[in-house]
Parts: C-alpha cells; sequence; structure tokens
C-alpha cells in the first residue's frame, strides 16, 4: 500500500504565492487526513480530491493554519449529509484559542439558531488519537508561548512539525528510525520558527538527512535552501512515506 504526505501549501504566513502551508496523509491515494486549514488551503483540497476533508488535524490557531474553518463550517452546515462528518482533532490546549478565533463569533448564521461546532466532530486530544486503525501521536513544539502548538506523527512514517523552533530532543524519541520528517524552516530563523542555522546547529547529520523543509518564505528561498543541500517541499507535492508501524500495545 502506497503512503504519502501531500503538500497543498508550503510558505510562511506572508508568503502567500506558495500557499498556506498545510498537507494531506494519502492512503493508496485516498485523503486520509488533512493538517491544519488555512485561509486557501479547502480550496486546494476541493481542487485535488473533489471533495471535503473527512479528518483536520491542527497545529496551532495562527489564521493561515485555521483561516479555512469557516467556509468549511458553511459548506458542511448547507449539506445534510456531510454535517457533523468531518473529524476535527486538536489539542485540549488548543480549544479556548480555536473558540475564541473561530468560533464565538456571533450569530454564526444570520438567521441564528445555529453553534458553530455542530457543522463538525470536535475531538479533543492530549497525547494523541485514534483514526482509522491507526495511531497518531501529538506532541508540543516550541512555537511564541509554550502550550500553543503541536506537531504530529505516525510511528515509523513521517513526523510533522507544524511552526516550531528546534525539537532535538522531540525529534530524537518520535523520529528514531526511518520517518520522514517536515519541518518548519526559512532561510533565516526567528523567535518563532527555525532557520537553517539552527538545523545545523541542533539536528545530527543523519536526522538533517530525512527532512523535509516547508513554511519558507519565497521561492527564492526555496531555491537557496536546495543550494545548501536541502530538500524541500513544493506545493502539490506529493512525498513518499514508509509505511506505518503496527500501532504500540500502549498507544491510546
Amino acid at each position: 500500500m502506497n503512503w504519502h504526505l501531500h503538500f497543498l501549501g508550503v510558505g510562511a504566513a506572508h508568503a502567500v504565492e506558495l500557499g498556506s502551508s498545510a498537507a494531506v496523509l494519502e492512503r493508496a491515494g485516498v485523503p486520509l487526513l488533512l493538517i491544519d486549514c488555512g485561509p486557501d488551503t479547502l480550496d486546494r483540497y476541493l481542487a485535488a480530491y473533489d471533495a471535503l476533508p473527512p479528518a483536520i488535524f491542527i497545529t496551532h490557531t495562527h489564521m493561515d493554519h485555521v483561516g479555512g474553518l469557516e467556509r468549511l463550517f458553511f459548506k458542511l452546515w448547507f449539506d445534510e449529509h456531510l454535517r457533523g462528518t468531518t473529524r476535527v482533532f486538536i489539542h485540549a490546549g488548543l480549544l479556548p484559542w480555536l473558540q475564541a478565533r473561530v468560533a464565538d463569533y456571533p450569530g454564526t448564521l444570520a438567521e441564528g439558531g445555529v453553534n458553530f461546532w455542530e457543522a463538525f466532530r470536535l475531538i479533543p486530544c492530549t497525547r494523541g488519537f485514534w483514526l482509522d486503525g491507526l495511531w497518531f501521536d501529538v506532541f508540543a513544539t516550541r512555537h511564541h508561548v509554550p502550550g500553543t502548538s503541536y506537531g504530529l506523527a505516525l510511528d515509523g512514517s513521517f513526523v510533522y512539525t507544524g511552526d516550531t523552533r528546534p525539537i532535538p530532543e522531540v525529534l530524537a524519541s518520535r523520529a528514531g528510525g526511518s520517518e520522514l520528517i517536515a519541518h518548519d524552516c526559512g532561510l533565516v530563523g526567528n523567535p518563532s520558527h527555525t532557520g537553517i542555522d539552527d538545523v545545523e546547529r541542533e539536528y545530527p547529520e543523519a536526522l538533517r538527512a530525512r527532512l523535509l523543509l516547508y513554511h519558507y518564505g519565497s521561492e527564492a528561498d526555496g531555491t537557496a535552501l536546495i543550494s545548501l543541500g536541502y530538500r524541500i517541499a513544493v506545493r502539490g507535492e506529493r512525498a513518499a512515506l514508509p509505511a506505518p508501524s503496527e500501532p504500540r500495545a500502549d498507544a491510546g
């Protein structure tokens, strides 16, 4: 069975030409899980699959990662067959922030009588979650304030950091095998995001060889990262993944 990570967008918040950073886990060409839903993500998803996502994981609540949820609400709510079918997985600690950002605006519909989350199937988690017989680990990353950003790992297959500074101690435990590591990285780092100098300082060579960099600032920055010997994710790319390991006995 073939597994891929399909990058719908790979750009930093200001790099609109690269698309909002978001990726889809595919199993045998079928979308299983969308990671993040920025302002342009839903259009890209519909163009690729001609359907709405069955499940979403939200890494954090900056608008370039959640700005598409309102539009998804309307598409789900006004189709009785789809209403309540899209599962939204999010770390429980992020719920107040997500509620404030996308669901608290008074009058979700002008006609009233609707709560935002009724259109979805909201599933808070802490350590991780089950989806279609697979266990996904959820782990804290380093982005702005502690406890406000989380990454995702599927044992044996991939790690997706979300927005983060370097997290060598986390990757040592979550990506100890042959997993592909999709990592936030720009040409120059800052207090909230990883730069290539951070990568070279914080990560051993064997781990750097498995990095697939996304969330960079421009096409020129991507070209510069390639010239330094790194692999970058390109908008629309389907990166091949190792098959996931069987879920651990202590999962869930």
